[in-house]
């Protein structure tokens, strides 16, 4: 299929290697297995033995591995400039700390709308390539009512998943009135960005908004009907775990320091911890050990936190291959948790797996295993990206 294209009538995807369904009870990699699907829509699952024999088109995956799409449930696209010279600083020693927003902040207010939605394009077109289909996009790079709303508006035309994140930081010109910022977040700004918002997010962390704070915004947020996600945890744990179980949070991101108490908090809620490794590969911070968390019957997610300064990636593929060197997933860990973990996070139940009545959104690898996302670092192992039957990559 050329890029674009959608076939009519019912298709089979047959000749898989391994097919990872991540449904039912496990195991969720499956030898000699086929599916179907119509309308978008996945119709059949099942050994290709018993495949239905009526369908009018055939994707022959040439023995290559197939998975559901990956969910990127944390990203902030629309943006202006670049901080490779930050990275650089890091590299060399210098320790991170969240200032470097306001530099990105400055070059977002400055830049046109051509700009920042020609910039998102590329990224969305390097997810696409790296096999993500369903990807959520926050503001927070514009912290006045106008750069916010723009930034959302921009963000809609390419998913639905989009966040207000107007509190990211305290913009500078409210430096030393940060209670004056967070009335603004909950009454105008809010006011304003919610035709094109889905969810309400917090950075609630050393330099940015305290737990008293990011309850009064969340408040507000889930007031007029917002979902509820928190940056938290990512430089230290200041009580944000605290309030997104309190509020009823769909996702907890970051979560670099999490205590063994935090994490009996998060599962006793069922909040998705949604961590970020790129985040961890970026700064030279610690990477949390997943083990820990699966453990205390955390549900997990993997996002690639893709933005210009602490994780300029679009690769999931390198977020699998980090996870599972640094973060100890298994393969098998790590692939649930990049598809039907960030559906979770996203509060889907369409997406993240290969199952009758999901969207037909599925990866095809160029290998015969799942195994050579973190086998082969840094190799691209994506050859096919469908959405919803329809091919993204040629």
């Amino acid at each position: 299929m050329k890029e674009g294209e959608s076939l009519t009538g019912s298709t089979l995807v047959r000749n898989i290697g391994e097919l990872v369904t991540n449904s039912g009870s496990g195991p969720y990699r499956n030898a000699n297995f086929a599916f179907a699907y119509e309308n978008s829509v996945i119709t059949w699952v099942g050994p290709e033995s018993q495949s239905p024999k009526n369908c009018e088109n055939i994707i022959d995956a040439t023995g290559a591995a197939i998975l559901p799409g990956f969910v990127d449930s944390h990203s902030h696209l629309i943006f202006a400039g670049q901080r490779s010279a930050e990275f650089a600083a890091r590299m060399a020693g210098e320790s991170y700390a969240a200032g470097g927003i306001r530099s990105t902040v400055a070059a977002t207010r400055a830049a046109t709308d051509a700009e920042l939605r020609n910039n998102c394009a590329a990224l969305v077109d390097e997810f696409h390539g790296a096999g993500i289909t369903t990807f959520e996009i926050k503001s927070g790079y514009g912290l006045d009512v106008e750069s916010e709303v723009r930034s959302l508006r921009i963000a809609r035309e390419f998913t639905p998943e989009t966040t207000f994140l107007g509190a990211h930081v305290v913009p500078t010109e409210f430096s030393g009135n940060t209670d004056a910022y967070v009335d603004l977040v909950c009454g105008e700004m809010l006011k304003a960005a919610l035709p094109y918002a889905r969810w309400i997010d917090v950075f609630c962390d050393r330099g940015a908004f305290t737990p008293e704070q990011a309850r009064k915004i969340l408040h507000a947020g889930m007031d007029a009907g917002l979902l509820v996600k928190l940056h938290a945890n990512q430089i230290e744990s200041i009580g944000g775990i605290e309030v997104a179980c309190e509020l009823g949070a769909v996702s907890v991101d970051h979560l670099t320091y999490t205590s063994d108490s935090e994490l009996a908090l998060l599962a006793e809620a069922g909040i998705v911890a949604t961590l970020l490794p790129g985040v961890e590969f970026s700064t030279r911070s610690p990477y949390p050990d997943a083990r820990r968390f699966i453990d205390a019957g955390v549900e997990l997610a993997l996002a690639t936190d893709c933005n210009p300064g602490s994780s300029f990636t679009t690769s999931m593929q390198l977020v699998i291959a980090l996870a599972v060197r640094e973060m100890h997933f298994t393969v098998d860990q790590a692939v649930l948790a990049a598809t039907l973990g960030g559906a979770k996070a996203l509060a889907r139940t369409d997406i993240g797996a290969i199952a009758v009545g999901m969207s037909a959104d599925f990866v095809i690898l160029t290998a015969p295993s799942i195994d050579f996302l973190a086998y082969r670092p840094g190799v691209p192992q994506i050859a096919h990206t469908y959405k919803a039957g329809k091919a993204l990559t040629t």
